[in-house]
């Protein structure tokens, strides 16, 4: 083939209407992502778009939101004992899988339903 796919620029997960501060609550002041700002021409769509390094999230609204369950990120973390320690100190639930051989992982929803997958090489 004469073309080459170079990298992912982001994600796009859905949120209800209404809830950019839940997002804004979950992925930057819990996850610690970075709130970026959304192109003015994107604005009046709602939701809200996040980074931390080079990952990046878009968290749209949807109208007839329905989460996530099987499709995710699958966001690599460096030290993600570390991780997993934040998340469970503060009561969110996770789902640990030691399918994937060489990589430590779990998963957890955010508020809206939407799976999240956190992983690190062993």
């Amino acid at each position: 083939m004469a073309f080459y796919y170079e990298k992912l620029d982001h994600v796009q997960l859905a949120a209800p209407k209404d809830q950019e501060q839940t997002a804004k609550d979950f992925y930057v002041t819990f996850l610690g992502f970075q709130e970026i700002a959304k192109p003015q021409a994107l604005q009046k769509n709602g939701g809200i778009w996040v980074q931390s390094g080079d990952v990046h999230l878009h968290i749209g609204v949807e109208e007839d939101f329905t989460p996530a369950k099987k499709a995710h990120p699958a966001i690599y973390v460096r030290n993600l004992v570390e991780l997993k320690k934040h998340v469970r100190d503060h009561g969110v639930p996770i789902v640990e899988d030691e399918r994937l051989p060489g990589f430590q992982r779990f998963y957890i929803f955010d508020p809206f339903g939407n799976r999240l997958e956190f992983l690190e090489k062993r």
